[in-house]
C-alpha cells in the first residue's frame, strides 16, 4: 500500500513539474518573439504578460493595470504579441491619470496595430490598461521599449 501511494505520488509530481516547465517556456516565447518584433531602433524596458479569462456577453472584464513613471522628452514604443492559442486580441490603453494617450486599437475604425509610440512630454505616472476584445479570454504580451530623445 505504501508502495503504490508513493509511486502515484512520484507520477503525480513529475506531470506537475513538466506541466508548469512547458507552460514557463510557452509564454517566456511568447515574450522573447514580440521582443525580438519590436524593432532594431527598440530596447527593451520591460514586459507585461497577460492572461485573462473570459467574460460572458454584456459584462465588462476585468483589464489588467500596470503603473509606472514615464521620463519626459523620451519616445516609448509599446508593442502587442497575441498568443497563437489566445481566444481574443489584445487591447492595450496608456492613460495619463484619466486621458487615454496611446493606444494599439482604434475603435472608430475597428483597425488594430502591432505597436504604438507615445512621444512623452511630462514626467510624470502612467498607467497602462490592458484586455481582451469582446471580453474573450487571452493571453498576450505587451513590451515596453526606449526609442530615442525628443
Amino acid at each position: 500500500m505504501n508502495k503504490t501511494f508513493f509511486s502515484i505520488l512520484v507520477v503525480l509530481m513529475t506531470a506537475f513539474a513538466f506541466n508548469v516547465k512547458v507552460n514557463a517556456q510557452s509564454t517566456s516565447k511568447l515574450v522573447d518573439l514580440c521582443n525580438a518584433s519590436a524593432g532594431s531602433n527598440a530596447t527593451y524596458i520591460n514586459d507585461y504578460l497577460v492572461e485573462l479569462p473570459g467574460v460572458a456577453a454584456g459584462e465588462k472584464q476585468q483589464p489588467f493595470r500596470k503603473s509606472f513613471g514615464l521620463q519626459k522628452n523620451t519616445i516609448y514604443q509599446f508593442t502587442v504579441c497575441n498568443s497563437e492559442a489566445s481566444q481574443g486580441k489584445a487591447i492595450v490603453e496608456l492613460f495619463e491619470a484619466n486621458k487615454l494617450i496611446g493606444s494599439n486599437y482604434n475603435p472608430a475604425t475597428g483597425q488594430e496595430f502591432k505597436t504604438f509610440q507615445f512621444d512623452c512630454s511630462k514626467t510624470g505616472v502612467y498607467h497602462l490598461f490592458i484586455h481582451f476584445q469582446d471580453g474573450k479570454a487571452g493571453t498576450a504580451v505587451c513590451i515596453m521599449s526606449f526609442v530615442g530623445k525628443m
